[in-house]
């Protein structure tokens, strides 16, 4: 089976998720013919990503948040009216989705949350049918608990997630933990996506404090914490554009570039993780066993924590008040049943693609059979005829 992905190049849990997907796809025998990444001027296509990745990469403008003044928590009305006037770039980006789309002939698309692949699907009549992945899609579940704050916000979330989906066959929700199909919102619950790195990795408990913060503005939070104790090793990752090398501040605190490879080998070694509370990042740390401090830096965060926090991850801060996550690792317990759910991952999503997947060459075997016999009835009434 051809299958085209669509990501969202927003943040490092859709890229990663994309890795994964494409791993489990090549190795039972399906091809990613493409990759179409949304991209914005705020954010760069980290290189990881395209090392990793197989298919061929292709990029579009794509709507994304702005972070406030402060780089730090997304600021929704400027990203609002930031992307109102890109909308004529916007269309482009559709209209070239679409055409991607036509020329691959892929049996099924798969969405990792991008916006424009739900308007496209609204704006043509597109047969091919889409699949939506993504943590957020757990938030429209009828029996998912979602936390008592910013309502208002929860809901514009939640309509730019059926946005993101106009037109799925269905949608995946990644979840820390097992919950029943809502056919009603065509979701299934299924485990989160991990790379197949974190499963080689051995657990072990260092002495520094490892983290990742997608909008660098909290790297102030994290200094005002470190001046006042420089005796704890920091190790944060950021998303800062430019930025290449290590920042070294001192012995104790340095700030690096995003690379898969070395995040996950200083995960794997940490005390505990700080985080911004994106869901991937999050999963990779439970999975290790790793107590986290999680500082959401927008709504979607705020949801992603709070759920965490209920699965017993680790503790929700506004700042990056470290204090606090040492304090939680004297009592962190490792959620046991969350290793087994991850293990299960491959399995429960390959099963749901391919059975989308054949549903579809079952469907255009169909039809390709009803065009024939309707063919061949109408040859046998012309030669009756004559």
């Amino acid at each position: 089976m051809k299958y085209l992905f669509i990501v969202q190049g927003e943040g490092r849990g859709h890229l990663t998720q994309c890795i994964a997907l494409e791993e489990i796809l090549k190795q039972n025998g399906h091809e990613v013919v493409e990759v179409l990444v949304g991209k914005s001027a705020a954010r760069e296509l980290p290189a990881f990503f395209q090392q990793k990745m197989k298919a061929p990469i292709l990029r579009f403008e794509s709507p994304n948040f702005l972070p406030s003044a402060a780089n730090k928590r997304n600021n929704l009305l400027r990203s609002i009216t930031y992307n109102l006037c890109k909308t004529p770039t916007y269309l482009k980006s559709i209209r070239f989705i679409k055409q991607r789309i036509e020329a691959n002939q892929p049996d099924v698309v798969i969405n990792f949350y991008e916006l424009l692949t739900g308007f496209c699907y609204a704006f043509y009549n597109i047969q091919i049918p889409q699949i939506c992945i993504g943590h957020q899609y757990l938030f429209l579940h009828k029996d998912f608990e979602l936390p008592e704050i910013h309502r208002a916000k929860i809901g514009t979330l939640n309509f730019f997630s059926r946005l993101t989906s106009i037109g799925a066959a269905q949608r995946l929700a990644l979840s820390f933990h097992e919950m029943p199909e809502d056919a009603q919102h065509r979701i299934r619950v299924v485990p989160p996506l991990l790379r197949k790195e974190v499963f080689t990795l051995q657990p072990r408990e260092g002495n520094y404090i490892h983290g990742y913060m997608l909008n660098s503005g909290f790297a102030e939070s994290v200094m005002d914490w470190h001046r006042k104790r420089p005796d704890t090793p920091l190790c944060f990752f950021w998303d800062r554009k430019g930025e290449t090398e290590v920042k070294k501040v001192d012995d104790t605190l340095s700030f690096h570039p995003l690379d898969d490879k070395k995040f996950l080998e200083m995960m794997s070694g940490c005390r505990a993780y700080a985080s911004t509370a994106g869901f991937e990042s999050i999963c990779e740390a439970m999975y290790l066993g790793k107590p986290i401090l999680m500082v959401p830096a927008h709504i979607e965060q705020d949801c992603n924590a709070y759920d965490a926090a209920r699965n017993g991850a680790g503790i929700v801060s506004r700042n990056f008040d470290l204090g606090n996550l040492l304090d939680f690792t004297k009592t962190y317990q490792p959620n046991t049943t969350f290793r087994p759910w991850v293990n299960n991952a491959r399995y429960i999503i390959l099963h749901a693609l391919e059975q989308e997947a054949h549903a579809t060459y079952l469907r255009k075997s169909l039809q390709s059979y009803l065009s024939f016999y309707q063919m061949k009835i109408y040859f046998r009434n012309l030669i009756g005829t004559k």
